[in-house]
């Protein structure tokens, strides 16, 4: 009995249901969704707890950069809004945010692109999603700095100077370069010095 194929131009996929910010902070307001979660293109995504390397850098990178730009601008793990329309389906929590104004400018709505002098993602289990997922969203939105700090390459991706939804300078340095942030070219910082160090 020969079996009948569906024509690749006419198989049809289930579809997908997209989860709104909104509809997800009414879930968190009713104690439906528990737990730290953020929103990307739709899909809730639950923020595992962290290994202790993620941990680590994280705590390096707050300490590094509170000590450019002052503790009362740096953010960890705190959602950023998104222009429209991207904003309807996601709204992403960056490991580290620095925005132009202390926290008390934003005591009524989160951060948007034009607050953030820098965003960045620690990655150990998240690389696919930080270099494509975020680095979409982040140059849509016109962030002018992007760091993913990769934990397994020991390296550090930097994207700059977004224009029509890409970022146009994009750089990859190993963690004995000293590299320096747009907005503070006069500081150095040495990637070696955000890394955890290397265990046996």
């Amino acid at each position: 009995m020969s079996q009948t194929l569906v024509a690749p131009e006419l198989e049809l996929f289930p579809n997908r249901y997209r989860w709104t910010v909104a509809a997800c902070d009414r879930l968190t307001e009713l104690g439906i969704l528990e737990g730290n979660n953020e929103v990307l293109d739709g899909e809730i995504i639950s923020k595992m707890g962290q290994n202790p390397a993620h941990s680590n850098a994280l705590k390096r990178l707050m300490r590094l950069l509170a000590s450019l730009y002052g503790l009362d601008v740096v953010w960890v793990q705190s959602p950023i809004t998104l222009p429209a329309p991207d904003n309807i389906y996601n709204e992403p929590e960056p490991d580290v945010a620095v925005t132009h104004e202390a926290e008390d400018a934003y005591a009524d709505r989160h951060p948007g692109p034009e607050d953030l002098r820098l965003v960045v993602e620690v990655s150990d289990t998240t690389i696919r999603t930080d270099l494509i997922v975020k680095t979409r969203l982040y140059a849509r939105a016109g962030i002018p700095e992007y760091w993913i700090l990769d934990l397994n390459a020991r390296q550090l991706y930097i994207h700059r100077e977004p224009t029509d939804g890409e970022y146009t300078v994009v750089t990859i340095h190993a963690e004995t370069e000293a590299i320096t942030v747009t907005t503070h070219p006069d500081a150095s910082i040495t990637i070696a010095d955000i890394l955890p160090p290397e265990t046996a």
